[in-house]
């Protein structure tokens, strides 16, 4: 158990819960003191988990014992904490065993199969490291050739940051909100492999470098993968309007992360052509906020 951990997120979800989100019955009522910190007071989340003002307290010193199940139930209904978040809370309790690292096991031949049956539609597999693996004719059409990126460098958090470039943006006013996705993703795989240590250097390296990333990962947000909009500025099909999906390929820890357009769009009819020898050639550059990151081979 990560001790610290458990301490700084509960801390975290505390502070960001507003008050006036939580029945007043069930907190000290208004007035009793001035509120000097955003959230609820400790003794207010003591009060509606059930346990002791003291032993709350030592949570967030990171000076308690492991708590058990029922306690962190009642902690995440107290806390309104989401799915994803209770069980990024059993992980840092030490509820679900963690994993040794993000593991480098090849990718499933059906999982080939369905990256070339998807056509024109651009794809690609990414692990919880946020390494691309696989990827089809279309993304790298669309993106760029991930195979002549060194391994390393086929990750979609360092591609946003170096990269750069024109390929690709948010919407304007939701930069920020792409990058915090991004720490939202590589939080939750450290929960689940803390020992690994290529990781916590990736971790390390984009903070240094995002300031959003950096603020992002110290608030602990933690959430399932949206759909996102994209602006895509591709240097021959021009500017295309795309929506991201990411769906969890059963029995693996990869995604599949696929970019489609409303049906009948000048974008859907642009990305008909990808994957065919009309198609346009793939871009040298691209900029991908909050999506997985990448590393082994091509898919045939």
């Amino acid at each position: 158990m990560s001790r610290s951990e458990l301490a700084d997120f509960l801390r975290r979800r505390r502070e960001a819960l507003p008050p006036d989100q939580v029945p007043a019955a069930a907190i000290h009522p208004p007035g009793r003191r001035a509120r000097r910190t955003p959230g609820l007071r400790r003794e207010e989340v003591a009060a509606l988990a059930g346990v002791s003002v003291n032993y709350y307290e030592r949570l967030e010193q990171a000076r308690a014992p492991r708590p058990s199940p029922q306690v962190l139930a009642a902690l995440g209904t107290a806390l309104r904490l989401t799915d994803a978040e209770r069980e990024h809370l059993a992980r840092l309790a030490g509820q679900i065993p963690p994993g040794t690292n993000a593991d480098r096991r090849p990718v499933p031949d059906d999982a080939h199969r369905l990256l070339n049956r998807l056509g024109p539609i651009p794809a690609y597999l990414v692990d919880e490291r946020q390494d691309i693996v696989a990827w089809n004719t279309a993304a790298a059409e669309l993106i760029t050739d991930f195979g002549l990126l060194p391994p390393e460098e086929r990750n979609t958090v360092r591609l946003s940051l170096r990269l750069g470039g024109s390929l690709c943006s948010a919407p304007v006013g939701t930069e920020g909100e792409f990058t915090r996705q991004s720490a939202a993703q590589l939080r939750t795989a450290s929960a689940r492999y803390p020992a690994d240590r290529a990781l916590a250097e990736l971790v390390n390296e984009i903070a240094a470098h995002s300031p959003d990333f950096a603020a992002g990962w110290r608030d602990h947000d933690v959430r399932p993968v949206p759909t996102l909009r994209k602006l895509l500025h591709h240097p021959e099909m021009g500017e295309l309007e795309v929506e991201r999906h990411a769906l969890l390929l059963p029995g693996t820890n990869l995604q599949l992360v696929m970019y489609t357009a409303e049906p009948g769009s000048p974008t859907a009819i642009a990305l008909a052509r990808l994957g065919t020898p009309a198609a346009s050639p793939s871009p040298t550059c691209s900029r991908r906020v909050g999506e997985g990151g990448g590393r082994h081979e091509r898919s045939p």
